[in-house]
């Protein structure tokens, strides 16, 4: 791939085809750590360290193991165990050196574990062939679609706060509205060909 096609991709990845709102991939951390924007924010750098190291490991593993012996079969199993390993290393280093940040995201950070959004993107770039380059890139730039995503409906979330829907809106169905707004605002960049 060229620099301009990884870019293309990237700028697909983080727009076009956010996992959010336009696959609907990681829909819990998105609802359950999206009360406040700086807790929202520090989820989508822990979502984008795992998926960026993950797009390699899970990219090398594939190739490199899985592959030669005929054991592509195994690659989400063996995934979901490179995925688990990186979370865990970014919940050991947050308990020590960001404890606040730890404490926030509370039971959402080992879940990232099993964030669809994670393994999608690392099985994606697989199926869709992707060079390790590529595949780096694409985990990357989805995960900052994600951050995107988490961050500005924090931001609204913040806004709601201040507004009375009706008594039948307030709680969790004005927050499923807004999330589907924002969906909807998202879905202007799918007729966008790259």
């Amino acid at each position: 791939m060229s620099f301009t096609d990884i870019l293309l991709l990237m700028f697909g990845a983080i727009l076009v085809e956010n996992f959010i709102f336009a696959k609907f991939y990681g829909c819990c951390p998105f609802l359950g750590v999206s009360d406040k924007p700086d807790t929202a924010l520090g989820m989508g750098m822990a979502v984008t360290f795992v998926m960026t190291l993950s797009g390699a490991a899970t990219w090398a593993v594939y190739h490199f193991l899985l592959e030669p012996f005929g054991l592509e079969y195994l690659k989400t199993v063996a995934f979901i165990l490179v995925i688990a390993a990186l979370v865990q290393f970014i919940e050991m280093f947050l308990r020590k050196f960001i404890p606040a940040l730890y404490a926030s995201l509370g039971i959402y950070l080992p879940l990232i574990t099993t964030n669809c959004a994670v393994l999608s993107a690392a099985l994606l770039a697989i199926q869709n062939e992707y060079s390790f380059i590529a595949a780096v890139s694409f985990g990357f730039a989805s995960a900052l679609g994600f951050t995107l995503a988490i961050v500005v409906f924090a931001g609204v979330r913040g806004k709601m706060e201040f507004s009375e829907p009706p008594r039948a809106f307030q709680g969790f169905p004005i927050t499923l509205i807004a999330a589907g707004l924002l969906a909807m605002a998202f879905a202007g960049f799918a007729g966008i060909k790259l």
